[in-house]
Formats: C-alpha cells, sequence, structure tokens
C-alpha cells in the first residue's frame, strides 16, 4: 500500500474500499506513516466526506486495530455515554458514578480536550495520583467492584484512533462527521458495549454550530453503532452557553463534587446529567419510562449513593480516599483569581461559548501542540447563566490564572465574550431533540 495514493483518491472524492481503508489503519496504527499523511488523510476527510460504507470501514478498522474488551460474569448491564464536546461539560463525571449507583456497569473509555473543548481525562488529571491508563486487570476490578471506571486509551485499545485523534486536534479537521463518528464508535465498540447514548452538542460552542450538522451528525453516529450491534440512541443539548458554571480542568472537578453533593440543583446541569441518566437506565431495561429513570438518578444523588461510587473509583484507580471529604487537601488552585465584572446593567442575554472555551487554552488550560503540557489550575468558575439579571461591577465570573497579567487579560476578553441586553429573549431548551 503506498499512502500517498489513498491519499491522493480521497483527495480528489473516490470512495476508498475496506480493504484500503484497513492498510491505511493499520500502518497509523503500527506507527508507519508519518505525521504529515494522517494530516493530510483527515484533511481529505474533512473536504471530501465519506459516504456510511466507508465510515463504518473506518470505525469497524480503527474499533479491530488493538485488543477489544468483554464484560461477562459482570453481572450488570453494560452501557456508557459519549459526547461530542463542549465547554464547561463535565456530564460525564456525574454520570458514570450515578449509572452506576442505579446498578449499571459503566466503562467509560475518555479523551483529553480536543480543540477548544475541555477532556475529561484532563479534568481526572487534576486528582494527584488517578491513573487514567491502568492494566486491564485494574480496570475490571474497578468497574466489577465500583460499577464504573473512568480512563483513557491504553496503547493496546483503539491505537488507531488515539494517533489519529491528537493530529485532528491540531490540523482544524475536529469537524468532520465520518472522523467523529469513527473516533467515538471505535473506542466503545473496543470497550464491549451493549447499550450507548450519545450527547450531540449544538450551538456557537459546539462543533456542530447548526440543528441541522448537529442531526447529521447524531443519526451517523445512531446508524453506525447500531449497524455495529450496540443499541443506541442521541440527545442533541444546547451549547451556545458552558454547560456548568466552571470551565477548565480543577474548576471542572470541583463542580462535579458539588453536583454530587447536591449543590447543584435546578441547573441546566443537572436537567442534562438526569436526562442522560434516564436515556441510559430506559435502554438498559432498568427502568421503564423515562420518568422512571430520572426519579431513580435523582435519588443516587440525594442519597449520596452517587458521591460514594465516585469516590470509590477514584480512590481504586490510585488517587486518594478522602478527595470528597478534603478537596482543598488534594486540588491545587491558581494563585491569582480575579473577578469579571458586569460592563452595565442588564440581563446576561448572549455570549461566545467557543471564545470561552479558547479562553481557557489562552491561559494555560488547553492545548495547542498534541505535546504541550497543560496546567490544570486555570480557568473559569462562577460563571452566571444566561438570563441572570446584573449590575454595572457585579461578578459574572472568576479567572483563574497563573499570573496576574495573564488574569487581566483573560477577564476583559470573557467580559467581552457576553451580550448584556435590557431584556432576555427565550432561552433554548436544553434538550433540543432525542434520536
Amino acid at each position: 500500500m503506498l499512502p500517498q495514493e489513498i491519499i491522493r483518491k480521497k483527495r480528489n472524492g473516490e470512495a476508498l474500499s475496506p480493504e484500503e481503508i484497513n492498510e491505511f489503519v493499520g500502518a497509523l496504527s503500527s506507527g508507519t506513516l508519518s505525521e504529515g499523511q494522517v494530516g493530510a488523510f483527515a484533511m481529505a476527510v474533512w473536504f471530501r466526506g465519506m459516504d456510511k460504507a466507508e465510515t463504518v470501514a473506518l470505525t469497524l478498522a480503527m474499533a479491530r486495530s488493538g485488543d477489544t474488551l468483554t464484560w461477562s460474569g459482570i453481572g450488570r448491564p453494560v452501557a456508557d455515554k459519549h459526547s461530542t464536546g463542549g465547554v464547561g461539560d463535565n456530564v460525564s463525571l456525574m454520570l458514570a458514578p450515578i449509572a452506576a449507583a442505579c446498578g449499571l456497569a459503566v466503562p467509560m473509555i475518555s479523551g483529553r480536550g480536543l480543540g477548544h473543548t475541555g477532556g475529561t481525562l484532563d479534568k481526572l488529571e487534576s486528582i494527584p495520583g488517578y491513573t487514567i491508563t491502568p492494566d486491564a486487570q485494574r480496570f475490571r476490578k474497578v468497574v466489577d467492584e465500583v460499577g464504573c471506571a473512568i480512563i483513557g486509551q491504553t496503547g493496546s485499545l483503539a491505537p488507531a484512533d488515539r494517533r489519529l485523534y491528537a493530529v485532528r486536534d491540531i490540523t482544524a479537521t475536529v469537524d468532520s462527521v465520518p472522523l467523529i463518528t469513527a473516533s467515538i464508535l471505535s473506542k466503545k465498540l473496543a470497550a464491549g458495549l451493549e447499550t450507548l447514548v450519545l450527547d450531540v452538542k449544538v450551538g456557537n460552542g459546539a462543533f456542530m454550530t447548526s440543528r441541522k450538522e448537529a442531526e447529521t451528525l447524531a443519526r451517523s453516529l445512531v446508524d453506525v453503532a447500531n449497524g455495529a450491534g450496540v443499541s443506541t440512541s442521541a440527545l442533541i443539548t444546547d451549547m451556545n452557553e458552558p454547560l456548568a458554571d466552571a470551565a477548565g480542568n480543577v474548576v471542572e472537578l470541583r463542580n462535579c463534587l458539588d453536583f454530587l453533593g447536591g449543590r447543584k440543583t435546578g441547573t441546566r446541569l443537572e436537567t442534562v446529567v438526569l436526562a442522560f441518566a434516564a436515556e441510559m437506565l430506559v435502554r438498559s431495561g432498568i427502568a421503564g419510562s423515562l420518568a422512571d429513570g430520572e426519579a431513580t438518578a435523582r435519588r443516587a444523588v440525594t442519597s449520596g449513593e452517587a458521591a460514594e461510587r465516585f469516590a470509590r473509583m477514584v480512590h481504586g484507580l490510585g488517587g486518594p480516599a478522602d478527595l470528597l471529604d478534603q478537596p482543598d487537601k488534594h486540588l491545587s488552585s491558581a494563585p491569582v483569581q480575579l473577578p469579571v465584572r458586569a460592563a452595565r446593567d442588564g440581563v446576561l442575554a448572549g455570549c461566545d461559548a467557543r471564545a470561552i472555551g479558547v479562553g481557557v487554552i489562552d491561559l494555560g488550560g488547553g492545548r495547542r501542540r498534541a505535546d504541550d503540557r497543560i496546567d490544570h489550575r486555570v480557568g473559569f468558575s462562577g460563571i452566571l447563566p444566561l438570563g441572570t439579571p446584573v449590575q454595572q461591577g457585579d461578578a459574572i465570573a472568576i479567572v483563574h490564572a497563573s499570573d496576574g497579567p495573564s488574569a487581566e487579560k483573560a477577564a476583559s476578553e470573557f467580559s467581552a465574550h457576553y451580550l448584556i441586553a435590557d431584556e432576555m429573549p427565550d432561552p433554548p431548551a436544553v434538550i433540543v431533540a432525542r434520536l
């Protein structure tokens, strides 16, 4: 196989055969392709797309590029959820332990930040000692005993995706439907799931900015996953403002602890978390209706059972046993914290969520190159939701930065990303559609 011939063929808009895709993915996982060739292939797909048959072939080839997991004898339905990425989207951190507390096994294979969006693994690496790449025996033990484990791709699990994922992040090829579909589902197929629920974000803070784009991606994901034997549904959710009231790594982890402690009720974040928990429970046969599933999930939070599962997962994967009781002992804080002040009286009526995600990267909390080290401490907290009345000088967020000049710059830019109006337009529904 000549990689450049496959790249040329896709560049010219021709369909690739399963054999060509298998050969290219094999070379990708073995490391025999240059980074330039990987980037050129991703860009050719971004411009020319792939039909359904090509996307299925790419997904299956990437899933089979390494080991696949099996969960026979675990005694629980095996389920997972995946998000296409947004700003302040830390749903997975709470959802996995909630689902585990409700009777599911959740072997969650997550990723790092991609483009302007935060990564679940980067947030978990804020916890001292947390092992994101445990060996298979430890991963299985934690899922068996706790019910959930959130980890990253090991070298043996979908290795082709791991390399392609890193290159997409730095070549502006993140928002390609075939590449997103194959990346997400290859990990999920390799993880041995029975059911899957997908969170497809839409809005100015998502990769899919229009509902049409989001529905196209959701349909691709659902069709390919169901075609591969995993019972799958998708919710399209709004991403026109940060989902949580924090964006960053440590700050979103602290937000997770507050949520599991029952201190984030009545928020958009709670609506999304409970909706996905209900979807997982119904699809897995534990709940008979979405209403029953949501009530079951809510009890898992209010009883403290979900928080306990999270604590046990953290400790089982190498983190401190007392994280929930003493977070300040273990989680680092940025040396500079600066309020972002409202520029005028009015109502927070709109924001550029993507720009806020980029702001986290500018502070050092994300990557510009695949090998960049990130500062887990930085980001934004206390972000007020749209629709909040404010007076000039009120704090609409808090910047967490490594130094004063960075904090001042981030605060000025954050303020510019918000529209303060005399009246609030009708807010969009947080759950836009279900497929």
